[in-house]
């Protein structure tokens, strides 16, 4: 196991938007989880698991996370919020947050992409825990900050979920003001690509560089706090990858990878199983075939993929799919 510090984290500043929306909702989470959250600084991962867990559980109402991701505001993104901002265009502040993100929270990642002339902000969950209502919020907080940012001068055509809807969907387009669309390939914010070029309210070049600067420096520190988390992210993005490949991409040689993940109290074999296991998750959960994913993830066949998850999930693909239905 991977020490605290090398652990995936999220901003102070995200986790009290969560502990705000429960108090002005009126939601009581345990005592002993409140007292077990860093005073300051980044909260991990694993312990924002746990507080998701109880904030759901005790809210009762499937759009939780809808409720919560339009509640939050440019101070629960940390200096991220700030930057965007001051960014010119959507297109430029679009281009810091899929750069900038982790600063906010390393739970999952951000990329953009043009298809027949509509721009897809695709954001990929690394966690599984409350999965729909932590993406749904992040979605939701993402939609309204462009219209923010841009004076509603945003236009959204669709915003995508991979999940099934957690309640009717005439409910989410109520809260949203958008089309939204479920089962999707991608959870995705889709507008025209024309609309990069939108200006700013608050566009201040000199504000943007000073804060990029500032960005870089935090975003180095979490780089170097550590390997494993790197490694991870290599992995999401290239999973067919092996030992030698990422150390390649970490300019560093394989031996050396594995004695500087030795030191960090992990190994490549199981962080690699780690990330796999999610991808396949999520592979399975949009709609992928067995031969899809075993194929996306490089098994050499779709036993091996099979017996691989079974000792993962402690089930086969098709119980696990079973289990995710409503």
């Amino acid at each position: 196991m991977t020490s605290p510090s090398t652990q995936p984290s999220v901003t102070h500043q995200f986790t009290q938007g969560i502990l705000q929306a429960a108090r002005k909702a009126g939601i009581e989470l345990p005592q002993t989880l409140r007292e077990q959250l860093p005073a300051d600084g980044r909260t991990p991962l694993a312990m924002q698991d746990e507080l998701w867990e109880a904030y759901c559980e005790a809210a009762g109402d499937p759009l939780v996370g809808l409720r919560l991701g339009l509640s939050l505001h440019v101070g629960h993104l940390d200096l991220v919020g700030m930057l965007l901002m001051s960014c010119e265009t959507l297109g430029e502040a679009l281009d810091m947050l899929v750069e900038y993100h982790p600063i906010v929270g390393e739970g999952g990642d951000f990329s953009l992409s043009v298809e027949d002339g509509l721009c897809l902000l695709v954001y990929e969950p690394h966690y599984n825990r409350r999965r729909r209502e932590r993406v749904e919020a992040v979605m939701a907080c993402v939609l309204n900050l462009a219209r923010w940012v841009t004076g509603d001068g945003i236009v959204t055509r669709e915003l995508r979920f991979v999940s099934a809807a957690g309640a009717a969907p005439e409910r989410y387009r109520d809260l949203l003001g958008v089309p939204v669309c479920f089962e999707a390939e991608h959870d995705a914010l889709c507008f025209d690509a024309a609309l990069q070029a939108t200006p700013l309210i608050q566009a201040n070049t000199a504000v943007r560089d000073h804060l990029s600067q500032l960005a870089d420096d935090i975003l180095s520190q979490l780089d170097s706090a550590g390997l494993a988390v790197q490694v991870q992210q290599i992995l999401r993005r290239h999973p067919r990858w092996g030992k030698d490949r990422v150390a390649e991409q970490l300019a560093i040689s394989g031996r050396h990878l594995v004695r500087k993940l030795q030191d960090e109290g992990s190994s490549f074999r199981l962080l690699r199983s780690s990330v796999l296991q999610q991808l396949a998750e999520q592979y399975l959960r949009a709609g992928d075939s067995v031969a899809r994913c075993s194929e996306r993830l490089g098994f050499s066949d779709e036993s091996a993929f099979v017996k691989a998850f079974k000792r993962w999930s402690g089930n086969t693909p098709a119980q696990f799919r079973d289990e995710q239905q409503y």
